[in-house]
């Protein structure tokens, strides 16, 4: 049988091995306040003055000796390489959503990873955040409250179609693909709403838009406006 993890009742903050900043893991972790480490994120956890609740990964690149002063049974060992180790948690985590850090950034074989991962796992509700974007896999409708004149990028995994409200260059009548057309450097108009008729898009905004877009993937889980913390404050 595959090894589990328990359902969370609150949001994880998801770290990988790559780069994260104080600035991005502290506000992530308002939102998202459990840490689970990917591998090696782990030993991003620990620089930055962190433990985190668990490790899952093939463990060849969390730190042995810090691993060893975890109860073993918050590590999680999944010894296939058919996937990275941010699969293994994306395809075990029950949690209400993620904030995927650690990820994205110089590596670019490493995001282009991550990117096919979410593409892979669509029913998972994670947000990678970067310095600078939050990328997302859209659900079948998406509705976004963004201010005029917000970078809206459309990415696809697969060819997908569908509509729009509020691009200020709409998507209806159009086939986007890897290879083919894609829908970066779009712009809102405003509130932007989406319909995608399969799955495979991703949708890449502005780090200023995190709240946004946790709110259209999980509007129970706070309103973009509030002030930061106040989603994490409704976990269980």
């Amino acid at each position: 049988m595959s090894p589990v993890l328990p359902p969370f009742s609150q949001p994880i903050t998801l770290l990988g091995g790559g780069e994260v900043d104080h600035e991005t893991l502290a506000e992530a972790l308002l939102l998202a306040p459990v840490i689970v480490a990917a591998d090696g994120g782990a030993n991003v956890a620990w620089a930055h003055g962190h433990s985190p609740e668990w490790v899952v990964g093939d463990l060849d690149s969390a730190d042995r000796r810090k691993l060893a002063d975890m109860p073993p049974e918050r590590v999680l060992f999944v010894a296939e390489q058919e996937t990275t180790d941010f699969e293994k948690c994306l395809r075990r985590l029950d949690a209400p959503f993620v904030l995927g850090l650690g990820f994205t950034g110089p590596r670019f074989d490493h995001s282009l990873s991550a990117c096919n991962a979410l593409a892979r796992n669509p029913r998972s509700a994670c947000l990678l955040l970067g310095r600078q974007d939050v990328i997302f896999h859209a659900p079948a409708r998406l509705a976004l409250d963004l201010d005029p004149g917000t970078r809206v990028s459309l990415f696809p995994m697969a060819e997908v179609t569908g509509r729009s409200d509020g691009l200020r260059w709409p998507i209806a009548g159009l086939t986007l693909a890897p290879g083919g057309r894609i829908g970066t450097s779009n712009e809102a108009t405003g509130r932007v709403e989406m319909e995608f008729d399969s799955a495979g898009m991703l949708v890449i905004l502005p780090r200023a838009a995190l709240r946004a877009a946790i709110a259209a993937l999980r509007p129970e889980w706070g309103d973009p406006a509030a002030p930061a913390g106040q989603a994490a404050a409704r976990g269980g």
